[in-house]
């Protein structure tokens, strides 16, 4: 099973470059015996974040490590504050120093942020709030969110075997638009008097339009399928995304486009998933479906996903949250993140067989049948229950 093995490449997105950064010679030789050219370094900004994040985050680090070592690669990581910690430590949830410190990076590994710790604070001190600045900080406007089911874990569905197995989406999302970020926003009163709460969907030609391409882009490399997301029926900001969604496919005759509203491309993922290849739709619809897609294998815990620019530093991050019911428990699912990692190897740092070793050792744990809580089935045959820290073990040991 390898993971990611049908997304496109970095150098591949929307035309741009490959970035491939000069390699930094590390100054000296990996302590590996099995090594003898010096690594490449390649400066990481690590964002643990919230709840289980440190936990995952740790695995991940140490099999990225690890897989480098085999691959004549080096990571120096930088440990920095964001969402609910950064809040607790500084006031703020994206500090002035963790956006230069990812700016200056390679690349940024962000795990979770978030927890009812910091639920009652006023919305723009939310944790949640770091998340949003530092995707806008980087212009990392792509998203790309696998969703793929593992053979191994079809039957952990909760959809019939027959519907999920087999599905490989890729959904691209716009990520520093729409109503997350249009203004006017805020509280209000209206003309009874009446408390309000307001924001706007707001979408340029140009957003669309680059956006447009990254997924035009990913279809031709995949099954030549696009389907754009949207409410044109209703919404004004839906019927432009969709003109110059068709004016941008005139330059892609090689790819299928095909066009949905929003509720039932909801229902078709539960109906019939294999239907998609490659969706494209904005902010707040592709965050709705991506969710709902992750559960096409049965948990949030197994997939990763990317938010990239085509320039400067991505932000690897696995789809799930920062699960705080659990945290410190020891009981996390560790795989997105690693398969996080994998994505940040592929697009931003050129270094395909990294994520490869990384994708090899989580089908090879799954094959032989371990399982944290969220993709254990009880009754299953050949198959163990396995905490957040005897997972990333295994996951070491087949790297």
């Amino acid at each position: 099973m390898a993971l990611l093995g049908k997304q496109i490449a970095r150098g591949s997105v929307a035309g741009q470059r490959v970035v491939s950064r000069p390699a930094q010679v590390a100054g000296r030789v990996s302590r590996s015996a099995r090594l003898s050219t010096v690594c490449k370094l390649h400066k990481i900004c690590v964002l643990p974040g919230d709840g289980i994040g440190p936990e995952i985050m740790t695995v991940a680090k140490k099999a990225l490590s690890l897989a480098g070592q085999k691959e004549g690669e080096e990571f120096q990581y930088t440990d920095c504050l964001i969402g609910g910690a950064a809040i607790d430590a500084t006031g703020k949830p994206l500090p002035d120093e963790t956006l230069a410190t990812a700016k200056a990076s390679d690349a940024v590994l962000l795990a979770a942020i978030g927890g009812y710790k910091w639920d009652t604070l006023p919305s723009a001190q939310r944790p949640e709030r770091g998340l949003l600045a530092i995707r806008a900080g980087l212009n990392a406007f792509a998203n790309l969110r696998p969703a793929i089911v593992p053979r191994q874990l079809a039957d952990s569905s909760p959809l019939k075997r027959e519907l999920v197995e087999g599905v490989d989406i890729l959904i691209v999302r716009e990520l520093v638009g729409g109503i997350y970020f249009g203004q006017p926003r805020g509280f209000g009163t209206n003309d009874k008097g009446e408390r309000i709460g307001y924001n706007t969907d707001v979408y340029s030609e140009p957003e669309v339009e680059r956006i447009a391409r990254v997924a035009f882009e990913a279809a031709r490399k995949r099954g030549k399928r696009l389907c754009s997301v949207e409410k044109s029926n209703v919404l004004e900001v839906s019927q432009l995304w969709k003109e110059v969604v068709i004016r941008v496919g005139k330059d892609y005759p090689d790819v299928e486009l095909s066009h949905m509203y929003i509720d039932n491309a909801a229902m078709q993922l539960l109906r019939n998933p294999k239907y998609f290849d490659v969706i494209v739709t904005g902010n707040i619809f592709g965050d709705i479906l991506s969710d709902e897609a992750s559960m096409l294998a049965g948990s949030l815990g197994l997939l990763p996903s990317a938010s990239i620019s085509g320039a400067g530093p991505g932000i690897y991050e696995p789809v799930h949250g920062s699960a705080p019911d659990i945290a410190g428990q020891d009981k996390a699912n560790p795989l997105a993140m690693v398969l996080s990692a994998a994505m940040m190897c592929r697009y931003d740092l050129a270094i395909p067989k990294v994520a490869e070793r990384l994708e090899k050792a989580v089908d090879a744990v799954l094959d032989a049948g371990l399982r944290t809580g969220d993709i254990y089935k009880q009754g299953t045959p050949n198959t163990k229950l396995v905490k957040c820290s005897e997972m990333g073990e295994a996951l070491f040991a087949h790297i």
